[in-house]
């Protein structure tokens, strides 16, 4: 099966290239590049997801745009707008890329819970809290929360992400700054979740990035895809189990059969796990964008 797992542009420079994404420097704007990479358990996986690029790159430009009055990064998406230099790459950039102003990102991952699920379910079990933030006694797995809970984590260039509390998050970011993206990043699961919710999914929680631009804060990096988000169907929903979803648990669920340890380099995808990944995500899309 084929897929983008790298991509170089001979004359502009590549600035990071992290799990998914490669971003280059135009001067007067960045340009965000969206592989068909997956990464699983902190691990970039041998195999593509075809189309995923794409599908990660419209998802957050629909989201951009559908959350035009939240200041965020996005200029645009369309290749037929991209400078001119761009032309050659046509084939390789055409819908798996977007034009964002540049800014300074935050070092905080912005997680918003709505649902318990992943590792919030397994410290409650433990704790009775989700990063630290103290719930109701006997909630079941994916039980939804009273209210979003904001659960931010340091960014890990490799390795696991940590939790870390509202105190530190304040500390790193100053209160002011902290305040400013943790009532946006509610603001934007709520207003995400509606519209979601009228499509059959639920959110069940996801994570948001911003940065500094021109002294203002800015939304940046993906917002509300599969790869940052956890969406279930809602017609599958059912407190007390681990719901089907539309990321890539699918993945992870067939990596957890296998004997590996979770340290480089992964085990190899089969075809069928492949395609059935391509098809959730496609499923993602279509329903979230209609």
């Amino acid at each position: 099966m084929n897929g983008v797992m790298s991509v170089d542009l001979p004359g502009i420079r590549k600035i990071r290239s992290g799990k998914v994404r490669e971003v280059f420097d135009l001067e007067e704007a960045l340009l965000i590049v969206a592989t068909d990479r997956i990464s699983a358990f902190d691990c970039i996986l041998a195999d593509p997801i075809p189309g995923k690029g794409e599908i990660l790159t419209q998802l957050s430009a629909f989201w951009f745009q559908k959350f035009h009055l939240t200041p965020n990064h996005f200029i645009t998406a369309d290749f037929e707008k991209f400078p001119e230099s761009l032309t050659p790459h046509a084939n390789l950039l055409r819908g798996r890329s977007m034009l964002v102003r540049k800014s300074i990102p935050l070092p905080i991952e912005c997680v918003v819970r709505g649902y318990l699920a992943g590792s919030g379910w397994r410290e409650y079990r433990e704790s009775g809290t989700v990063c630290g933030v103290l719930l109701p006694p006997g909630l079941k797995q994916a039980a939804r929360l009273a209210e979003p809970i904001f659960t931010p984590a340091t960014k890990a260039e490799s390795g696991h992400d940590e939790n870390i509390s509202w105190s530190r998050c304040c500390e790193i970011l100053g209160p002011e700054s902290a305040t400013i993206v943790r009532d946006l990043s509610l603001a934007l699961y709520r207003d995400g979740s509606s519209h979601a919710a009228s499509r059959g999914i639920i959110i069940a929680d996801t994570k948001f990035e911003f940065g500094f631009h021109d002294y203002k804060v800015l939304l940046i990096d993906e917002c509300l895809t599969p790869d940052s988000s956890r969406f279930w169907p809602a017609d599958r929903y059912e407190v007390g189990t681990s719901p089907l979803s539309y990321d890539k648990q699918f993945v992870r669920d067939y990596l957890e059969t296998l004997d590996w340890d979770k340290t480089p380099p992964a085990p190899r995808l089969p075809p069928a796990v492949i395609e059935k990944t391509a098809q959730k995500y496609q499923e993602a899309f279509t329903r979230l964008t209609g």
